[in-house]
């Protein structure tokens, strides 16, 4: 899907006024945070996002309306600056037919990165459930492969590998999330929990989404 008809769907669910717009999923964080900067100039906030698509090959990016005055305001304004965005014409941060930032935005995109691929870790970071399921699976593997007249040898190493890049795996993501989580407080957001337990990153006065609106109290 091209550009153009990526950034079209998008201004047409912005135009229903739909309280939350999802993103068409695009291959990398930085794609899909290039995205969610134009929505956030029609006055939408980011949300959460998640893998997606064949193997989560995907990211997929929430926004939600923002109730704010400020928000139509910034709204009203690139309607006017920018009338045929999705219709050949400029859109709002980026370059002419194309998901790269120009200069006035790049910080902004940076910084949706960054909470794109916070939440998108996620999946590889590991609760403690989804830690002991994938250890199960690596002692499993070595039983499967001996039923399978595997060598011993050959089936043990393998699960002891298995169990090794998984550790890896989940560790790697740590550290990156660690150093987001230091870039996005130096940046002014704070940390929350949702309902689910999940880390969430927050704008100064932005609160936790509830109900599609994420200002609620």
């Amino acid at each position: 899907m091209s550009v153009e008809r990526h950034t079209a769907g998008m201004l047409q669910q912005i135009a229903r006024q739909q309280e939350i717009v999802e993103i068409a999923p695009q291959g990398t964080p930085q794609k899909a945070a290039a995205l969610a900067h134009v929505a956030e100039q029609y006055g939408y906030t980011y949300g959460t996002a998640y893998r997606t698509g064949f193997k989560n090959s995907l990211v997929q990016v929430r926004m939600h309306r923002d109730p704010r005055p400020e928000a139509r305001v910034r709204e009203a304004a690139t309607i006017t600056a920018h009338p045929q965005a999705g219709n050949g014409g400029t859109v709002p941060g980026l370059a002419q037919d194309s998901l790269k930032p120009l200069p006035e935005a790049a910080d902004s995109v940076a910084v949706l990165k960054d909470l794109v691929t916070f939440d998108v870790m996620a999946l590889y970071v590991g609760d403690r459930r989804q830690k002991v399921v994938c250890y199960l699976l690596c002692a499993v593997l070595p039983v499967l492969m001996l039923i399978d007249d595997k060598s011993p040898v050959e089936a043990f190493l393998s699960g002891g590998l298995a169990a090794l890049l998984a550790t890896v795996s989940f560790q790697v993501g740590v550290i990156r999330r660690a150093k987001i989580t230091q870039r996005l407080t130096a940046a002014g957001f704070h940390e929350v929990l949702d309902e689910q337990g999940r880390r969430r990153f927050l704008r100064p006065g932005q609160q936790l989404p509830g109900h599609a609106n994420p200002f609620t109290a």
